[in-house]
């Protein structure tokens, strides 16, 4: 481990050194901070390529460094040559502006030690991504290392290079004069950009429609940095010293070859005999064979060998090569049209961003996310293109990492997130989001959901539009599951009801009720029982529409395995407030019926488990007294705790279905029969009758003796029970005696009193 971390440190340690070597007292570091070696690229990759950040703005760059240590073997006079050739390439580069050139962020600087500038954020160049690893660090960074070029890559790049070259040669009627890997640079998106302006030639007579160019003679004596790259160079530059922008063009047809043959060139060239090299190249080119280029994709080989033709005249030129059928990939079209999105307007965009989502599936991810992704974030600052350019965006984070997404994406949505004007725009933004709000909860982090993606929701639900807060109620169910509990409860749930509570809107009031309904199941019990039920009887409306959403809450909670309603409070709330609306004129017959449904739903379970409880509790009663009976006669203290346990039982039977309803105490002096001799129960008071929810069951005489009060208005208002509570459970003990209990339960006894069919009896009551 400690061999491990000395390792670690010497490496940073050498890295550190090398940095500070190589361009400590250099200007250029006054304003850049200078980061890790990450490429090399120019002439001979005779320039180390850094990473950097602008102190100022904390803006990225690259910065190129030369090493003048690399150059101390040659004389004085040999070191001003190779210094004055790249200061000249660099000056020249940064002169000329245009995209498909590098940029220049920072001019050139020289100190004692180094040369250096600073250009837009660069991956890596041509030559290194080739294989060509020379002035990279050690070992080399396994992102240069593993890269390799997609054929949409490769394609794009070209033509890249192609409209670079064509801006040259009829823009600024100049010929780069060194085309070649090391000279072509990747900036971080994944563009190809063209450097080395060092053997660049302008043209003599720039406003003449035929440019002449001055080229020089070749100079084998001089160190090879003060040369341009042979190996890419056309013959006619050696051999008759001459060049025009056909030039550039054999240098392209190279450049071709070697991205399709691992970075080799046509020919491999013998610099200590340059001329004669040349000779022999010239030769095999007249009468190439067609395994030179059997790499190369078939329908652009032919274009090649136009390229690499002997005569000037017969390659293509820059502005021809750019419209070749090859470069009407699908792929590369995309991306070309991205590099000319600022001369688009608004439709046009538009109408681009909406047939995006059917392109980028074709696309390697690569390309994606560090070529598409920061043109279209860059939209952002355009609302009016934000609803087009946000569901690509989306589209894109899907495919990504979470780090990948935390890291390139979500910086730029954040603005996003809490973007309210125009108001159409933020609907319509509003809407992308919610459609795709499952993503953002998966891979936002959590304090992010926090403080941009819930308020977003809150915010919706709180909108003075019908139409947002319509849109978010019906959004919300479909990724409740991914919301926190917390602020389910503490956030969402009350704005919720809010909503439903304060607008005017039944559509939003509907809404309400069939969101909650939805996200009942990530609730739990007591929380619904105690805040969404309640709830209901608050809301003011009794259309049809509110009714049935207030059932259908009832319903799932009363259903839901989680849920449930506990039968006290069926008897007491639920079923009590069901009832009421339930008769509500507004209803139709569909309705009223599925609201008796729901009603006689919870009736029965009510009925069910109050039955069982009872039944239990009678068949302890039962086991009580079969034990006193088989027991020898009990001391009057152990008789007494009996009794009282016994009482305890039925008082705790009887409190729930009757603590509320105490009957008045009867009349002294004036008792009577209990009913009528005519009546059904004189003559058999031991007969079993059913009280409508406990089998059979019989009434003695003496539990159900009446009384008159003197006076009353109505029917039932003077007659009053002599005991409070009817003694059912010694009722039962009759049925064994009367050998009738397979016979129905006569249920003539609790007709005959809840009916009003005898006038006369009730009078002459009150007459006595």
């Amino acid at each position: 481990m400690e061999s491990m971390l000395n390792k670690l440190k010497s490496t940073v340690t050498k890295v550190t050194a090398d940095v500070t070597s190589a361009v400590m007292g250099n200007p250029v570091t006054r304003e850049f901070e200078v980061g890790r070696h990450i490429a090399s690229g120019g002439p001979g990759l005779s320039w180390r390529i850094y990473n950097g950040t602008k102190k100022s703005t904390k803006q990225e760059v690259a910065v190129f460094v030369f090493d003048k240590k690399m150059i101390d073997k040659y004389q004085k006079f040999e070191k001003d040559q190779i210094i004055d050739s790249l200061k000249r390439g660099v000056q020249q580069l940064t002169r000329l502006r245009h995209p498909r050139l590098l940029t220049v962020q920072h001019p050139l600087e020289e100190s004692r030690d180094c040369l250096a500038f600073c250009t837009e954020p660069v991956f890596a160049s041509l030559s290194n991504v080739l294989g060509q690893w020379d002035n990279l660090p050690s070992p080399v960074p396994s992102d240069i290392k593993e890269y390799k070029l997609y054929d949409v890559e490769t394609k794009y790049g070209l033509l890249q290079i192609s409209e670079g070259l064509s801006f040259l040669h009829s823009g600024v009627k100049m010929v780069h004069g060194n085309l070649c890997p090391e000279n072509i640079i990747l900036n971080k998106s994944g563009a190809w950009k063209i450097m080395g302006f060092d053997f660049s030639i302008s043209s003599n007579n720039p406003s003449d429609a035929e440019p002449k160019y001055t080229c020089k003679e070749w100079q084998p004596n001089l160190p090879p940095l003060c040369l341009p790259n042979p190996e890419y160079l056309a013959p006619e530059y050696i051999l008759s010293v001459s060049c025009d922008a056909a030039s550039d063009m054999y240098s392209l047809g190279v450049v071709m070859h070697a991205v399709f043959n691992e970075g080799k060139p046509v020919f491999q060239v013998n610099k200590h005999d340059i001329f004669k090299s040349f000779s022999r190249q010239l030769d095999q080119l007249s009468s190439m064979s067609p395994a030179v280029l059997s790499k190369i994709p078939e329908e652009v080989r032919e274009h090649v060998k136009m390229l690499l033709s002997v005569t000037p005249n017969v390659r293509p030129d820059a502005d021809q090569m750019t419209k070749i059928p090859f470069f009407d990939d699908v792929g590369a079209v995309t991306l070309q049209y991205f590099d000319s999105l600022f001369q688009r307007d608004n439709l046009q965009k538009s109408q681009f961003y909406k047939g995006l989502p059917k392109v980028l599936p074709k696309l390697p991810k690569r390309v994606v996310v560090y070529r598409i992704l920061p043109a279209l974030t860059s939209e952002f600052v355009n609302p009016d293109m934000v609803p087009f350019v946000l569901p690509n965006v989306l589209l894109i984070a899907e495919e990504c990492t979470k780090d990948e997404y935390v890291r390139l994406i979500l910086p730029d949505l954040t603005p996003v997130f809490k973007q309210q004007e125009p108001i159409q725009v933020y609907r319509n933004i509003l809407l992308i989001f919610l459609q795709k709000m499952d993503l953002l909860l998966t891979k936002t982090p959590p304090d992010d959901i926090k403080n941009s993606v819930l308020p977003m929701v809150y915010r919706a639900l709180e909108a003075p539009s019908v139409q947002i807060q319509e849109l978010s109620l019906n959004i919300i169910p479909t990724f409740a599951n991914l919301i926190d509990y917390p602020s389910m409860k503490n956030s969402l749930i009350p704005r919720i009801k809010s909503a439903c509570l304060q607008t005017s809107s039944l559509a939003v009031r509907v809404n309400s009720l069939v969101c909650l309904g939805k996200i009942l199941e990530y609730l739990d019990k007591w929380f619904v029982i105690d805040e969404i039920l309640p709830f209901l009887q608050q809301i003011p409306s009794r259309e049809p529409a509110v009714l049935m959403g207030i059932l259908g809450i009832y319903k799932c909670t009363f259903n839901h395995k989680k849920l449930g309603i506990p039968k006290e409070h069926l008897a007491t709330k639920s079923l009590p407030h069901l009832v009421s609306l339930s008769i509500d004129n507004n209803l139709n017959l569909n309705q009223f019926n599925s609201f008796m449904m729901v009603i006689r739903d919870m009736l029965s379970r009510m009925e069910t488990e109050h039955k069982t409880k009872l039944e239990q509790l009678h068949i302890m009663q039962e086991q009580q007294r079969s034990k006193l009976r088989n027991q020898q006669p009990l001391a009057p203290q152990t008789i007494k705790a009996t009794k009282d346990l016994t009482s305890s039982l039925l008082s705790n039977m009887t409190s729930m279905s009757m603590a509320n309803t105490a009957r008045p105490a009867p009349v002294q002096g004036s008792t009577m029969s209990t009913f009528p001799s005519s009546g059904p129960m004189v003559g058999s008071m031991g007969t079993s009758v059913s009280n409508g929810f406990n089998p059979a069951m019989g009434f003695q005489a003496g539990g159900m003796g009446m009384g008159m009060r003197p006076t009353g208005p109505s029917l039932y208002s003077g007659m009053a029970t002599t005991t409070s509570t009817p003694n059912f459970g010694s009722l039962t003990q009759n049925q064994g005696t009367t050998g009738q209990t397979n016979k129905p339960p006569d249920m003539s006894a609790l007709d005959n009193l809840f009916t009003s069919n005898k006038p006369k009896e009730c009078t002459s009551l009150h007459s006595h």
